[in-house]
């Protein structure tokens, strides 16, 4: 991930916790929460010369990066954990 595009999704990033504060994603449709971060995206368009439904590709794409990033991370911790635990079995998944 480029610089470019971490400031961007952060950019969104940040006015989604603004914006949408403690929903639950789980029960909010996405189509909801896309439209609550429109403006944002509309702005970036506008910015960096896209169309909407590019900035709104590329976050998508940005956001999956980002949260396989943290799942590799929460796994690399858990592998370290496991490893130092002394016998039976692993106190957590591996």
């Amino acid at each position: 991930m480029t610089d470019e595009n971490r400031k961007m999704l952060e950019r969104i990033n940040a006015y989604a916790e603004n914006t949408l504060g403690e929903i639950d994603p789980q029960k909010v449709p996405v189509s909801v929460q896309l439209e609550q971060l429109r403006p944002v995206m509309e702005e970036i368009a506008a910015e960096k010369g896209m169309s909407l439904e590019d900035v709104f590709i590329l976050y998508m794409d940005l956001q999956s990066e980002a949260s396989c990033a943290t799942n590799e991370k929460l796994k690399d911790s858990l592998r370290d954990i496991n490893n130092g635990f002394d016998g039976g079995s692993p106190l957590l998944f591996r």
